[in-house]
């Protein structure tokens, strides 16, 4: 027998027909029946989620995100576990769960409870509260792996500077911590101007504006930086690959610019450089383990919870909109549990 209870709350978008014969979505908090939940091993009481881009698009009729209707959104979550069937994960551990279907083609993280396989589940280590690893989140989750991945490559701080896209957001302003914490000198661009000062005090030693990283440029522009995270794409990206020092590095994973990368050969054939992607959505459960256990040790990002900003089941939608046009300032965090 589930041991979650026969309905519980919800925040669930669905396919309708609009008043005008098209296609919409209807989206809000609503009772949500335990029966419909998926099979899997470890059942959780979820105490928080946070907003993600890819959870504004689950919700709009556009986003080309969600594969089945409806969808309780949530593409990542954290709580106690109140069932398992798996001897590894305990009943009262706390536990987060991200990636894979969650939020897209399986139902995600807005709601009491939640069911799901074990083998996505992470107990989280001692000292990581689960709204700690919401305040990290996968955006959080998708940094480290990418300063993990340019680190495993070889990069040090006395490599030279280091470049980081996109850095208001998410997975930028948490890579920016990281790298600063870990002795790298960063630079942080940004297409929000009033953000400076704030990233300054993550660690930023200097701004780049987003006119600075844009544009046609030459196939080769002068060597600056010894590694770069990206999580813009778009034109954003070819500047990156153009402008990093023979043998260095990007970690990419966003594509908020864009999904197009319009680049040449040169720095890949002339330079060595190394374009690392970064798929943190089917990353192998036991090197997502691995990075969750630095994320509460060496990784764990400075100041944490000074950037994020608390939402509930019932005011997340203001969120899920802001993300998708932009608005994001740090982290929106989803307090679930009363």
């Amino acid at each position: 027998m589930s041991a979650i209870p026969a309905t519980f709350r919800a925040y669930v978008a669905e396919k309708i027909e609009g008043p005008d014969g098209m296609p919409a979505v209807a989206r809000g908090v609503r009772s949500f029946p335990e029966a419909e939940l998926p099979p899997g091993e470890v059942e959780i009481r979820v105490a928080w989620s946070s907003v993600n881009y890819k959870d504004g698009l689950a919700t709009r009729i556009d986003g080309k995100v969600a594969r089945i209707s409806p969808l309780i959104p949530g593409i990542d979550l954290a709580g106690q576990v109140v069932a398992s069937d798996d001897p590894d994960i305990a009943v009262g551990a706390s536990v987060v769960a991200h990636g894979y279907e969650l939020g897209v083609s399986r139902h995600g993280g807005y709601t009491d409870y939640q069911r799901v396989p074990a083998g996505w589940v992470v107990p989280l280590a001692p000292g990581l509260s689960p709204r700690d690893a919401m305040a990290i989140g996968t955006a959080g989750f998708t940094a480290a792996m990418s300063v993990v991945a340019l680190e495993e490559r070889g990069l040090t701080p006395d490599d030279g500077p280091v470049l980081v896209t996109g850095a208001s957001g998410g997975v930028g302003g948490t890579a920016l911590a990281i790298l600063a914490d870990r002795g790298y000198e960063v630079w942080a661009a940004t297409g929000k101007p009033d953000e400076a000062a704030r990233l300054m005090t993550l660690g930023a030693t200097g701004i780049l504006t987003r006119e600075d990283v844009t544009g046609d440029g030459r196939p080769l522009e002068s060597e600056r930086w010894a590694g770069a995270v990206d999580a813009v794409g778009g034109a954003t990206l070819p500047y990156v690959l153009r402008s990093l020092m023979t043998g260095a590095a990007v970690a990419s994973s966003g594509n908020a610019g864009g999904p197009k990368l319009e680049t040449t050969v040169f720095p890949f054939i002339l330079r060595g450089v190394a374009l690392l992607g970064m798929d943190s959505v089917n990353v192998s459960i036991a090197r997502r383990r691995h990075i969750w256990d630095r994320l509460a040790t060496d990784l764990r990002p400075r100041a944490l919870g000074d950037h994020v900003h608390e939402v509930t089941l019932d005011t997340v939608e203001p969120a899920l909109d802001g993300i998708v046009a932009g608005q994001a300032r740090g982290r929106w965090i989803v307090r679930i549990a009363d």
